[in-house]
């Protein structure tokens, strides 16, 4: 019942389009301006923003600074779609979350604790197989510092995507198709395709884009069938702090003072596939088994059940009197 969540508020189809434009506007533009501001203020910084350089504006602004200013950009996203599904859906940010009667925090900590052990793993056994591809990059000061930055902003940049991609839209492209087919399919491709302008993709080639429309996929069917946003909350969070915290490249999106920097020449290969073909699909089972999916056809292709929303609309309704 996790699209149905959004009949507890005013569904109607024009309601949901103008709030994917109006988010979209407040998060890449609106929420920009702080990061313009200080590019504008230091030298060289409008000349780094014009170029559209990552690496240029890092080093013009500091690589603690930047990522401040960056991750800002997604706090106000995030901000534009509470406020917006309060005020113009009247709708809860619980029912926007899940399906439960409250956000469940156990399974937000739970997907991201196994994650990030999951991913630890994998970057230490990378450095440990191939030690002349890393750098050691630790430097106490402006570790600490990014693990402030970090830690306190990068969930909430990652809470941004999860809201408005797997939340909002999944919700209300649900709602509007009245299936469950298409709004996995859509989001899940628009989440790839949002990161083709990503400095690994004009490094690596459009190739890398199988990875990001299949963890797409993931978080969707996550979400689906865990009917909630909890495990892709965790999850998205461990991926994007782990990453940030341990390594760095000059041509990844993230330009931080991590303690390891990749200085190989980027190649895209099979490795690429592991996670969406192997990794993935093995967590998908794990969570399973934990909490009793079941029904996966109908929960991932199934029609959205209109009369069965209302139902338990009403059922809230009356547990609240």
């Amino acid at each position: 019942m996790y699209i149905e969540q959004g009949y507890k508020g005013l569904s109607e189809s024009w309601r949901y389009i103008l709030g994917i434009f109006t988010v979209f506007f407040v998060w890449q533009f609106i929420g920009a301006i702080p990061l313009l501001m200080a590019l504008a203020l230091k030298e060289g910084g409008m000349s780094a923003l014009m170029g559209g350089d990552i690496g240029s504006m890092a080093k013009v602004l500091g690589n603690n600074v930047f990522l401040f200013f960056m991750l800002l950009t997604f706090a106000i996203g995030l901000l534009s779609i509470f406020a917006f599904v309060k005020y113009v859906h009247k709708q809860s940010i619980t029912s926007l979350t899940t399906s439960r009667k409250r956000v469940d925090w156990k399974r937000v900590f739970v997907s991201f604790f196994l994650w990030a052990i999951v991913s630890v793993l994998f970057i230490f056994l990378d450095i440990f197989l191939t030690p002349e591809d890393y750098e050691f990059n630790f430097n106490l000061v402006p570790f600490l510092t990014l693990a402030v930055v970090a830690i306190l902003l990068i969930p909430i940049q990652t809470s941004m995507e999860e809201y408005f991609m797997r939340g909002y839209m999944m919700q209300g492209l649900g709602i509007m198709f009245g299936n469950r087919w298409f709004p996995l399919v859509f989001t899940s491709l628009l989440f790839g395709l949002m990161h083709i302008f990503n400095p690994e993709v004009e490094k690596l080639g459009y190739g890398i884009l199988v990875f990001y429309i299949g963890t797409g996929f993931f978080l969707g069917i996550l979400t689906l069938m865990d009917e909630g946003l909890e495990l892709a909350l965790g999850f998205h969070a461990a991926n994007n702090l782990t990453a940030a915290l341990l390594l760095t490249s000059d041509w990844s999106a993230f330009q931080t003072d991590s303690l390891y920097l990749d200085i190989s020449e980027p190649v895209l290969g099979w490795d690429i596939l592991v996670p969406v073909f192997v990794v993935f699909p093995i967590l998908l089972f794990i969570f399973s088994k934990r909490y009793g999916w079941t029904n996966w056809k109908d929960k991932l292709t199934g029609k959205v059940m209109i009369e069965e929303a209302f139902l338990n609309i009403q059922g809230d309704e009356v547990v609240q009197e």
